[in-house]
């Protein structure tokens, strides 16, 4: 399939504008226009005429359908619009497992699209994605402030017990304070009466010393009746009240042993708390888990859904399409590639380049640079190997014979992998074999007979007979699109005696170079191409001059292809089986062309 030519017819600039004269809602014109529409893996991209209206989005045929009814419609109330990850033109509308693949001409045209729709969705009450998330900030907001209220509530009536204990915890300090204050007063008041009592009993010692001969040293005298007082009595202080020591200390006991149990209830509170939360945040994360393991599983799903028959499906061993469906969509899109290009073929004037094909031999030697070892090598092996004869014990098979033309394949898999080796033999008359090696290597006539490559570029010039190209293959849907980094080396192989031809040669093998890295856009195909040709010449009559009718080039050409990627066996080979043969007879007809009329290049 041509991906270039099916998504580039996408209208003009006059389908894209808004006609204010069919809008009905207030301020928001309708659209209509041609939009490339992705129909199925056989048919690929088809112009279709889309218009946008009352917030639903219409397809037709054509326009000139629009009064028979629409083929299909989307109410884009629920749409999920989606802008291509990589296609800068194209935008995906689903709605549940609805999905409509839309191409516009252009990335302008694109986002003209995309905000007319917005516009008509936000028209009718449900807004852009923009705005949904401001609805749901707002409803975040909302369940929040709720959410938030209905946990307060519950946190303040499962915190009761603890909020209590430290009231107690509250009692306990006030009692405590109190009974201290209580203590330091009494002793206080202790203190002072004891300091008055020492200087009231230095006092009376001193005046009455002498009337009282008959006083003991331990402060006791005797009376004329012979009883015994004691001198120096404690003297209670006015003011002073009594306390009952062995109740406060009762008091103080309790206290302390209710602020350790309320310290300790206080703890296996906080425990049981933590454990609480702890169970909470585990099943919290248990849950997270299963929804994030029902979300991938359902992405996965929707993954499958939207991707199957749509125009991202890519090739894999997991395919969901048979090999036989697999086989029509890729034939179906050749085809396509071929009808395009006849068409190209017969509407464009070729021109005839002024430049005349080179003359001597500039392609003899290989030249020096940091690939030369490599390229000599690769020249030996061909010039060994390829130009064996396909007999013997090589397993070639015969797959293609038309006239002159053989194609002989041997099947080999690697890794479930085709990478069946090929070999074409082929007689051209009217050119040698300079001639065919010069239009197949030189990238100047690359797009006049290639077909199937997108775009290709030089990215290094070794010599004069070698360059590194990096080029990108047209996608063939359902497969991945291929590209190729390889050196393509140009050389003459001088005969070893004079009855033998010369034989040139174009050898393309892959290689690595920092300008061209693996992309996950495409899947690197790895080459090892030989394009080798001999010239025979027929002795013309008489003494003429030889001509283009006594010539004829003798071509084998080898094909080591590694796709890089799976796809069936079966539609691998039946494409080689068709495309080979095509692209010889294609590529040497082009060669006759480009030389009639012009001198021979030996």
């Amino acid at each position: 399939m041509s991906d270039n030519q099916s998504w580039n017819s996408s209208g003009s600039e006059e389908d894209i504008e808004p006609r204010e004269d069919l809008g009905h809602h207030a301020g928001v014109a309708d659209l209509s226009g041609v939009l490339s529409k992705w129909t199925n893996y056989i048919h690929g991209w088809q112009d279709r005429w889309v218009v946008l209206k009352n917030n639903t989005l219409s397809y037709y045929k054509s326009q000139d359908e629009t009064e028979y009814g629409c083929r299909g419609s989307l109410c884009l109330s629920k749409a999920v619009i989606t802008p291509h990850e990589f296609d800068e033109c194209r935008l995906d509308i689903s709605v549940n497992d609805s999905v409509w693949y839309l191409r516009a001409q252009d990335p302008e045209h694109r986002h003209g699209w995309i905000d007319s729709i917005e516009l008509h969705r936000a028209d009718s009450g449900y807004g852009s994605e923009s705005s949904l998330r401001r609805h749901g900030s707002m409803l975040s907001l909302t369940s929040a402030t709720s959410g938030y209220s209905a946990t307060s509530t519950s946190s303040f009536k499962k915190g009761h017990s603890l909020r209590e204990k430290l009231a107690e915890m509250e009692t306990f300090r006030d009692i405590l304070c109190r009974q201290v204050d209580t203590l330091q007063k009494y002793f206080d008041g202790c203190a002072d009466a004891v300091s008055k009592d020492e200087l009231q009993r230095d006092k009376i010692v001193e005046d009455d010393e002498d009337d009282f001969p008959n006083t003991r040293t331990d402060g006791e005298f005797l009376h004329s009746n012979g009883s015994k007082e004691k001198l120096f009595q404690s003297l209670t202080p006015k003011g002073i009240n009594g306390i009952d020591f062995k109740g406060e200390a009762i008091t103080f006991k309790a206290t302390t042993a209710g602020i350790l149990a309320t310290l300790s209830h206080c703890i296996d509170l906080m425990v049981k708390r933590e454990d609480s939360w702890q169970r909470r945040l585990d099943k919290e994360m248990e849950k997270r888990r299963r929804m994030e393991e029902s979300y991938k599983s359902a992405l996965n799903e929707l993954k499958k859904k939207s991707h199957f028959g749509g125009p991202d499906y890519e090739e894999g061993p997991n395919s969901l399409i048979n090999e036989d469906e697999f086989f029509d969509a890729v034939e179906a899109a050749l085809d396509r590639q071929d009808k395009i290009e006849e068409q190209c073929q017969t509407e464009k004037t070729r021109i005839q380049r002024s430049s005349p094909l080179p003359h001597g031999d500039i392609y003899s030697s290989a030249g020096t640079h940091r690939f030369s070892e490599k390229v000599e090598e690769m020249v030996k092996n061909h010039m060994t190997y390829s130009l064996q004869d396909v007999g013997g014990d090589a397993n070639w098979q015969l797959v293609v014979e038309e006239g002159e033309m053989k194609v002989y394949r041997r099947e080999v898999e690697e890794n479930g992998i085709v990478l069946d080796p090929l070999k074409a033999t082929h007689s051209v008359k009217g050119v040698t074999g300079h001639e065919v090696c010069h239009y197949f290597w030189d990238t100047a006539y690359r797009n006049d007979w290639e077909t199937t490559i997108e775009n290709f570029n030089v990215l290094e010039t070794l010599s004069d007979n070698a360059v590194i190209v990096y080029q990108t293959h047209k996608r063939v849907w359902p497969a991945s699109q291929r590209d190729v980094l390889y050196l393509s080396a140009m050389r003459k192989i001088l005969a070893n005696n004079e009855n033998d031809p010369d034989t040139w040669l174009v050898c393309n093998f892959s290689v690595d170079h920092h300008e061209a890295q693996p992309s996950s856009r495409c899947v690197r195909a790895k080459i090892n191409i030989a394009m080798i040709c001999q010239t025979l010449v027929s002795p013309p009559e008489g003494d003429k001059e030889i001509s283009r009718d006594n010539i004829l080039c003798r071509i084998t050409y080898v094909a080591n292809v590694n796709p890089g990627g799976w796809a069936p066996a079966s539609v691998l080979r039946a494409v080689a089986k068709r495309e080979y043969p095509k692209f010889l007879k294609r590529f040497t007809s082009y060669v006759q062309e480009k030389t009639a009329g012009k001198p021979i290049l030996f």
